[in-house]
């Protein structure tokens, strides 16, 4: 049997998707950035500081649900809007408004250029899957499956938790680990039992609080010591990387 670089007490695989399994982080980060800098120059002026697409992405939104994204980072600004609900149109001045906003960007994106799957990814998922491994994906995007559908990757997840489903069941999202919590429940394994595969730092956190049995962290954009930092048992550029390596 190939070895695929888990402990062998790890009987369940929960992944992340936007950078984990597809390139979609990339789309995320731009629509973030078009969708705050827009709100913050008619705010503001053209005197404004723009969204900064690693650090502020990095730190206030990235693996968090939409609306707790709009909420971080405008705190971090000292602008304070209402709520709205969670059908404001996307014009709206409202938390749930910009979040709209931006989810409209990210479909737009995905609708004119397409997902494609990490070739590495792949390939790592197939051989987990042949290793006899449950596989779920685990993801804040209310957008998950149509995600999954595009990258031609649905058939690889046994289970999927998005953000449809935390909201539905009122789960709380990273870095809270109820996300998580719920995929290995409905693979039907204890957290020791699962492996939580991950590119952003709440994501880590959320390994980290859900006593998982081993928490790998994805560095796509030269983060590996933070991701550590975070609760990442090991790191890797690439999750084929893991293919041939033993724990």
């Amino acid at each position: 049997m190939t070895q695929i670089g888990l402990p062998s007490r790890v009987r369940a695989c929960l992944f992340d998707l936007d950078g984990v399994l597809t390139p979609t982080a990339l789309v995320h980060a731009a629509a973030w950035k078009q969708m705050f800098d827009d709100f913050l120059h008619d705010r503001e002026g053209d005197g404004f500081r723009p969204f900064d697409s690693t650090d502020d992405y990095d730190n206030f939104v990235d693996g968090r649900p939409r609306a707790d994204g709009v909420r971080t980072f405008l705190a971090s600004r000292d602008i304070e809007l209402p709520e709205g609900d969670d059908d404001d149109p996307p014009s709206a001045p409202t938390v749930h408004g910009l979040g709209n906003r931006k989810n409209e960007l990210v479909l737009e994106k995905i609708r004119t250029d397409g997902v494609t799957a990490y070739e590495g990814s792949v390939r790592y998922v197939t051989a987990v899957r042949a290793a006899g491994l449950r596989t779920a994906v685990v993801s804040s995007s209310a957008n998950t499956r149509d995600v999954l559908v595009s990258a031609g990757i649905e058939h690889l997840m046994d289970v999927r938790v998005d953000g449809v489903t935390a909201k539905e069941q009122g789960l709380r999202g990273k870095p809270k680990p109820d996300t998580y919590l719920e995929a290995a429940k409905q693979l039907g394994f204890d957290p020791g039992q699962a492996a939580v595969f991950e590119d952003a730092l709440v994501g880590m956190d959320a390994g980290r609080e859900g006593s998982f049995g081993y928490v790998v962290g994805v560095d796509r954009v030269g983060q590996a010591d933070e991701l550590r930092r975070h609760g990442a048992d090991t790191v890797v550029k690439d999750l084929a990387d893991l293919i041939g390596r033993s724990v």
